[in-house]
C-alpha cells in the first residue's frame, strides 16, 4: 500500500497546479509511476483515465463559473479528433527526435508568450461569428501535432487561445473539458495493454479528483486574469524543461 498511497499524494499535488493551467497531469505522472516500479502500461493507462476524472470534476465547476467557450470546445474537439490519425500517419516518415525538438522551441516560445505577451481581447459580439472557425483551426492544428508528436494536445490549445486573444482563464477551461475526451480515448487505447491496479486506482483516484476541485477553486475564484497566464507559462517551461531532459539523457 505505500506505492499507492506516495503515487497518490504525488497525484494530489500535480492536478491541484497542472488543473489551473488547464493540461492534464499524465505527462508528469506517467514517469513518476514509473519510477515507483509500476508497469509502464499499467502507469499510462491510469495517468490517462486519472486525466478524465481530474478534468470532469474540474469542468462541473467551470461549467457553473460559464467559462467554457462551447462555442470552440466542440470544434476544436471534432478538428482534433480527426487530423490526430493523420499527424500519427506523418509521423512514421519522420525523425521523431527532431520533431521534438521542434515542440520544445515551441513550448518554449509559448511560455515566453504566456509571460511576456498581452493580446488584445477578442471576444467582443463582432468576433463570435469567427468562434467556431477559431476552434477548427486551433483543434486541427492541437490534433495534428498531438499524433505527429504523440503528446497531449492541450500543451497547444491553451496558449493559441490566450494568443488568439481570449481569457487565460476561459482558454484554460474550454481545454479542460477537451481533455476529458482526448484523454479517456488514450486510455482506452493503452488499458488493453496492461492491468488496472485497483490499490493504486484508488488512491490516486480520489486524490485526483481532490485535486482537480482545488486547482479549480484556484483558479475561478483566487487567482486573477495574469497569474493564471503566469502559472501556464510555468507549466508550460516545465513540460519543456521535462522533454529536454529525456533528450539529451
Amino acid at each position: 500500500m505505500i506505492i499507492p498511497a506516495v503515487a497518490g499524494i504525488v497525484t494530489l499535488i500535480f492536478t491541484t497546479l497542472l488543473t489551473i493551467a488547464g493540461v492534464g497531469a499524465a505527462f508528469i505522472l506517467i514517469p513518476v509511476f514509473i519510477g515507483l516500479g509500476i508497469d509502464i502500461h499499467t502507469a499510462m493507462a491510469t495517468a490517462l483515465l486519472l486525466n478524465s476524472i481530474a478534468m470532469i470534476f474540474a469542468s462541473y465547476r467551470f461549467i457553473q463559473k460559464k467559462l467554457i467557450l462551447w462555442n470552440i470546445a466542440f470544434p476544436i474537439l471534432i478538428a482534433a479528433t480527426i487530423l490526430s490519425p493523420l499527424g500519427a500517419y506523418v509521423s512514421k516518415g519522420l525523425d521523431r527526435e527532431l520533431l521534438l525538438w521542434l515542440f520544445v522551441g515551441f513550448l518554449l516560445f509559448a511560455a515566453g508568450m504566456m509571460l511576456f505577451y498581452e493580446p488584445g481581447k477578442k471576444e467582443n459580439k463582432a468576433e463570435k461569428s469567427r468562434q467556431m472557425a477559431y476552434g477548427i483551426a486551433v483543434g486541427g492544428f492541437a490534433g495534428f501535432l498531438g499524433g505527429l508528436l504523440g503528446v497531449g494536445g492541450g500543451n497547444f490549445i491553451v496558449p493559441v487561445l490566450v494568443w488568439l486573444g481570449f481569457d487565460p482563464k476561459k482558454a484554460s477551461a474550454t481545454t479542460s473539458f477537451i481533455v476529458i475526451f482526448s484523454s479517456f480515448s488514450g486510455f482506452l487505447g493503452h488499458a488493453s495493454f496492461g492491468n488496472i491496479s485497483l490499490p493504486l486506482l484508488g488512491f490516486t483516484a480520489a486524490a485526483s479528483a481532490i485535486g482537480a476541485i482545488a486547482g479549480a477553486w484556484l483558479m475561478t475564484d483566487k487567482l486573477n486574469r495574469k497569474q493564471v497566464k503566469l502559472i501556464i507559462g510555468i507549466v508550460l517551461l516545465g513540460i519543456a524543461g521535462k522533454m529536454i531532459w529525456n533528450l539529451v539523457v
